[in-house]
């Protein structure tokens, strides 16, 4: 028998995870700065019932606004939640498995439901877009938002972004599972 070290498998380090932390955090910030249009919703919305109940005199403008800062809301939320780990999980097992195989399912669970919704919605996202940017899509209203595109560039750009973050989350959850063994 010869005296040679036993090979270990590399761990990673900490530093591995830098990149991901700095995108997790860029995420968090963004998302915390994309809330406040929560707040200029309901300030919206206060308006336009002030406006229509008050004094029976609504504006197109402000409902179509609500819509607007809704789909920002929401459509860039879905990263944060990612990023926080506050999607909805429905854990009636996983909590018993063991690390190992937790982290197994969620590798498996982003890249084979999760992943592909993705890039579906992002694909398909991409004409719609195109199609509204070439014709410089607008409201159908007289007294509606103009630059329709805008709000419907959200769509492939908030979906980019719940990838990366779901690509992080796939990398992430692959040094622990090697940490793991």
């Amino acid at each position: 028998m010869d005296n040679q070290p036993i090979s270990k498998k590399p761990v990673p380090s900490a530093k591995s995870l830098l990149v991901i932390d700095s995108v997790n955090q860029w995420v968090r910030r963004l998302g915390e700065l994309i809330s406040w249009v929560y707040a200029l919703l309901i300030l919206t919305i206060v308006l336009q019932v002030i406006l229509r109940k008050g004094f029976a005199s609504g504006l197109i403008i402000l409902e179509e606004l609500q819509w607007h800062l809704y789909a920002i809301g929401f459509m860039f939320g879905m990263a944060y939640a990612q990023v926080q780990d506050s999607h909805i999980r429905v854990d009636l097992f996983y909590q018993r498995f063991s690390k190992k195989t937790q982290h197994l399912i969620e590798i498996f669970g982003l890249l084979l439901l999760v992943m592909p919704f993705i890039t579906i919605v992002f694909l398909h996202s991409l004409d719609f877009v195109e199609d509204s940017w070439r014709i410089n899509e607008s409201s159908p209203a007289p007294a509606g938002l103009p630059y329709r595109w805008l709000i419907k560039s959200i769509i492939p750009t908030a979906f980019l972004l719940l990838a990366i973050t779901v690509l992080a989350r796939i990398y992430r959850e692959l040094l622990l599972l090697v940490r793991s063994q």
